[in-house]
């Protein structure tokens, strides 16, 4: 089964007034990138403008992370769990896109670990849907008893009292359901399980190094950065089929499996 026809019978009815706000969630690796992309595609070239932005694009810069790591914890260096977007940032542009105004959306070098400069944005005319992936979209934040047990290796060893993983929970707790209230429909990726995600992930970064040429993770890197997302993911895998308008359940090698609509 291929999951773009089941997106676009989400979306296609909701278009017409307002701009549409779409969240799509999912593991690193999913395959949400591509995904988004081909949705918006597909419903511009039905005569309804679409586009897609990572949230991963609206990372803090490296210069910000780097200072959330020495005045806050060091765990906060790394991009990636709440905590480390830039939200005013991305208030604005999806407070821009709703109004109906052209803008220009954040873009973020992975490889480099930094955003590009704003000379190097993408344009987004007026649209009639904003499509938002990225693998914490939609999540709510844990209830504090579950932030008492480390969930790996790397909680343990760098988060041995908690402090990370509740400046985290409680970053989700805040801005970020401010964002996720602003979102008109939620689709959810959902991966088989936990261990499939680093070698998602693995395929994910050799795709980015081969498209750059520069070199990517090894794979003790990929695990270890990885780990920063277990608790969240493994999180997201138990609760957000409950409240996404749709889950699209993958099998290890991406393909859909099973639906579920809200």
């Amino acid at each position: 089964m291929d999951a773009l026809p089941h997106l676009i019978d989400l979306v296609r009815p909701r278009l017409g007034g307002r701009p549409f706000v779409l969240g799509l969630a999912g593991a690193q690796g999913s395959g949400k990138s591509t995904l988004a992309a081909r949705l918006a595609a597909a419903l511009t070239a039905a005569g309804q403008p679409a586009l897609a932005v990572s949230l991963d694009d609206f990372y803090l810069t490296r210069a910000r992370r780097r200072a959330l790591a020495r005045g806050v914890h060091p765990l906060l260096a790394t991009r990636g769990v709440p905590g480390t977007h830039d939200l005013p940032l991305l208030l604005d542009r999806l407070a821009q896109v709703r109004a109906g105004r052209p803008t220009h959306l954040p873009r973020f070098d992975k490889l480099a670990d930094d955003r590009l400069p704003p000379q190097q944005w993408t344009p987004a005319a007026p649209l009639a849907c904003l499509i938002l992936e990225g693998w914490c979209i939609g999540a709510r934040p844990q209830p504090a008893e579950l932030l008492t047990t480390p969930a790996n290796a790397l909680e343990a060893a760098a988060d041995a009292d908690g402090r990370w993983r509740r400046c985290v929970n409680g970053a989700l707790a805040g801005q970020y359901q401010r964002i996720w209230a602003r979102l008109d429909a939620l689709a959810f990726l959902a991966a088989p399980d936990w261990e499939t995600v680093p070698r998602w992930r693995a395929e994910q970064e050799a795709g980015l190094s081969r498209a750059s040429g520069r070199p990517g993770m090894d794979a003790a890197a990929i695990a270890h950065f990885c780990a920063h997302y277990e608790r969240l993911t493994r999180w997201q895998l138990a609760t957000t089929p409950a409240r996404a308008d749709l889950t699209l359940r993958l099998d290890a090698a991406r393909q859909l499996v099973a639906l579920r609509k809200r």
